[in-house]
This record gives structure tokens, C-alpha cells and sequence, in this order.
């Protein structure tokens, strides 16, 4: 891989005043979309709700050909571009994650890991776009525990929002399927432990958060501890 090339397509592309100016393309429904300057699409998911054809039309074909060259497909590319992402995540830099993230989806539409960049980045704004964004990286990597997981805590989360048995029914659904997948994701039975608590169900509760315990101490809720505690004491006895 090229890295100086690659600095250049991009250092040049960013400065392009072809990319400043405002630009007008289709939505994923076909409707036009609101003219916004590149700063401000470059900042949202899939750059404002594109389709990955008006994206690339947003950013120019030389853009995505000369990033391309640089790698051996635009597979590679992608893959690159949605670790440079989760880098810039655990930095603390959301906005570079996301242009990052995005990339990656208009060099690759079927990574679900770009989904799932792009997912965890919205959560904190926007549950139901975040719960969308997860689900098409399901439908791209459907059995993926990870993003499994992702999608039940977000139905988890809305419901601690909206009370309705349908969110929570959905977390469970997708959590139980993320266990499934893989035995080993911790997360996902902490979250099940907290399911199993709204459902008044403290024995599987406490089961999941021993399963959560056994695999990674640092998943364990210990607030859903506390709150289990007080409902029934640890059939194991190792929370007090």
C-alpha cells in the first residue's frame, strides 16, 4: 500500500473546491436531498442518508479511483479505512471516525463494520437511525454476534425510553442470537441480565450476569447488581 499516494488523493480531495461547494444529490428514496456543503455531509452517517452511487457521485470519481489504486481492491481500501476509524473512536475523535466510516461504506457498501462504526457514533444522538445503521450491517454480516449484540441494546435502550414490550421483546430476540452466534460475548448476557431483570425474571438474571462474570469481569453491570441484589440474593453467593 502506497501511504504517501494515499496522504495525497486525500490531502488534495479534502481541499478540492469541488468538495466544498454545495452539492445536490439523491437521498436513498430517490428524493433530492437538501443541498449542504460537504463539511456538514462529510459528518453524517452514510453522508446524510446517500445511496452509495450519489456518495460516490458527492465525491467524485477520480476521489474514489485514486484511493482505490492504492490498495489491491476497494475491499482492502474499505477495510483500511474502517480500522483508521475505530482508532480515531477510541482517540476520542468522532468527527475523523465518521468521515472514516463513511469512506469505507462508499469504498465497500456491504462492510457491516463501517455500519457499525457509523451505528455506535450515532447512539448517543439518534437511537432509531443508530438501530437502522446496526441492522444494515446485520443484513451485511447477518450471524454477526457483535453487531447483534449492538442491535439488542439499542432495542434495550429505547425501551428504557418508549416502556414498550416490543423493544424490549426485540432485545432479547437479538441478544439471545448474539449468544447463540457466540458463547463468548460477554456483553451480550450482561445485557440479557438486565432483560431478564425488567422481566421480573432474577434467577435467569442472575445467571446471565454470572455468565458475563465468568467470561470478563469488565462487563459486569454492577448498578443491575446492586438492583438485582435487592429482588433476590445471589444464588451463588459471590455478589453480596
Amino acid at each position: 500500500m502506497k501511504n504517501s499516494l494515499l496522504a495525497l488523493v486525500l490531502c488534495a480531495a479534502l481541499a478540492s473546491p469541488a468538495l466544498a461547494q454545495k452539492t445536490k444529490v439523491k437521498t436513498k428514496g430517490g428524493a433530492a436531498a437538501t443541498e449542504l456543503p460537504f463539511s456538514a455531509r462529510r459528518l453524517q452517517p452514510l453522508f446524510g442518508g446517500l445511496t452509495p452511487e450519489a456518495a460516490q457521485q458527492l465525491l467524485g470519481e477520480p476521489f474514489i479511483n485514486g484511493i482505490a489504486q492504492s490498495f489491491a481492491s476497494r475491499a482492502e481500501a474499505s477495510r483500511f479505512f474502517t480500522n483508521k476509524g475505530y482508532e480515531y473512536l477510541t482517540e476520542g475523535q468522532p468527527d475523523t471516525a465518521r468521515y472514516r466510516f463513511n469512506l469505507a461504506w462508499v469504498l465497500d457498501p456491504q462492510n457491516s463494520h463501517a455500519y457499525r462504526g457509523l451505528g455506535i457514533l450515532t447512539s448517543a444522538t439518534s437511537l432509531d437511525e443508530s438501530i437502522g445503521l446496526f441492522a444494515r450491517g446485520l443484513a451485511a454480516a447477518p450471524g454477526n454476534s457483535q453487531l447483534l449484540s449492538d442491535l439488542g441494546a439499542s432495542y434495550l435502550l429505547r425501551h428504557e425510553q418508549t416502556k414498550k414490550a416490543k423493544d424490549l421483546k426485540l432485545a432479547q430476540q437479538h441478544l439471545d442470537q448474539a449468544v447463540a452466534a457466540d458463547a463468548n460475548n460477554a456483553y451480550a448476557y450482561q445485557q440479557l441480565a438486565r432483560v431478564y431483570y425488567l422481566q421480573g425474571s432474577y434467577p435467569q438474571a442472575w445467571e446471565a450476569v454470572h455468565k458475563a462474570r465468568n467470561l470478563s469481569l469488565s462487563n459486569v453491570d454492577f448498578g443491575l447488581v446492586s438492583e438485582l441484589t435487592a429482588k433476590l440474593a445471589d444464588p451463588q453467593g459471590v455478589f453480596k
